[in-house]
């Protein structure tokens, strides 16, 4: 019984060392090749056209990154494509943005899902955030991104 506690143990910090190193970076230029592998000269799987859409990067190799998105799309970016840019995307349906971080102060405009929101600060569970013309505060537990 012993021997099973132990190999679970050394199992989940193992595990734990595996995701310590996952972390978020956003997409440079309008315009991002998604690619099979990492090389330039692997097959591109996809175009992101979205300058600031946040990305999780999971491993690298040498200048390239593999990334996944906010769809579980995942694939390899070269580094020159990316950047530390504050960005996320609201990952519930119709979130509203206060004017202060409480939701006891005034909403006033309201987030569909998928909305991608630039972040200018965050404090404990809000993030003050900027999507167009409008800027105001939100629950961070609503975005997936680089907080």
């Amino acid at each position: 019984m012993l021997k099973i506690v132990y190999i679970v143990f050394i199992f989940y910090f193992s595990f734990q060392s595996l995701f310590a190193n996952e972390y978020f970076l956003t997409l440079r230029n309008d315009k991002v090749n998604l690619r099979q592998g990492p090389s330039f000269e692997y097959p591109i799987k996809l175009f992101y056209k979205k300058k600031f859409l946040p990305v999780l990067i999971l491993d690298k190799f040498e200048n390239f990154r593999k990334i996944r998105d906010h769809e579980n799309n995942t694939g390899w970016i070269h580094i020159s494509q990316l950047s530390k840019k504050k960005a996320a995307i609201t990952v519930d349906n119709d979130q509203l943005i206060f004017k202060k971080p409480s939701i006891y102060s005034k909403p006033f405009a309201i987030l569909k899902k998928g909305r991608l929101c630039k972040i200018q600060k965050c404090k404990n569970k809000w993030c003050k955030i900027s999507v167009e013309k409008y800027k105001g505060w939100v629950k961070k537990d609503i975005l997936w991104g680089l907080l």
